[in-house]
C-alpha cells in the first residue's frame, strides 16, 4: 500500500482548512484516511503557531514506515525540523516572459539606434 502524508482540505468556500493525515495514495484527497497527524490553517498569520500544528511523533512513526509526504507537507516538515531540507531549483522563475524580453529586446534597438545617431553628430 503507497502511504502519503498529505493536506486534506476542510473548511468552507473560501475559508480553506486543513487536516495533515496519513491516507493511502489511491484514496481521494477529502476522502478516507488512516490517522490525522496536524492541521493547517492559511487563513491565520504566517508568525503565528496556531498555523501549522502536528504530532511530530506520529509523523516520523509514519515516514520509518516509508509514507512520502507531499511537496506542501515536507516544507512544513522541514520548517519544524523533522526531515533535512531539501535543495529546490527552478531555473525559469526568475527569466522574463516572451513579451518582457521582445520589449527589452526593443528598448536595447532603440538606444543602440540613438547612441549611433548621436556619434554621427
Amino acid at each position: 500500500m503507497a502511504m502519503k502524508i498529505r493536506l486534506a482540505r476542510g473548511g468552507s468556500k473560501k475559508r480553506p482548512f486543513y487536516r495533515v493525515v496519513a491516507a493511502d495514495s489511491r484514496m481521494p484527497r477529502d476522502g478516507r484516511f488512516i490517522e490525522k497527524l496536524g492541521t493547517y490553517n492559511p487563513l491565520l498569520a504566517k508568525d503565528n503557531e496556531e498555523r501549522v500544528k502536528l504530532d511530530v511523533e506520529r509523523i516520523q512513526y509514519w515516514l520509518a514506515q516509508g509514507a512520502q509526504p507531499t511537496d506542501r507537507v515536507a516544507r512544513f516538515l522541514e520548517a519544524a525540523g523533522v526531515v533535512a531540507k531539501k535543495e529546490r531549483s527552478n531555473p525559469k522563475k526568475g527569466t522574463p516572459g516572451k513579451a518582457a524580453q521582445e520589449r527589452a529586446a526593443a528598448k536595447a534597438e532603440k538606444a543602440a539606434a540613438a547612441a549611433e545617431e548621436a556619434a554621427a553628430e
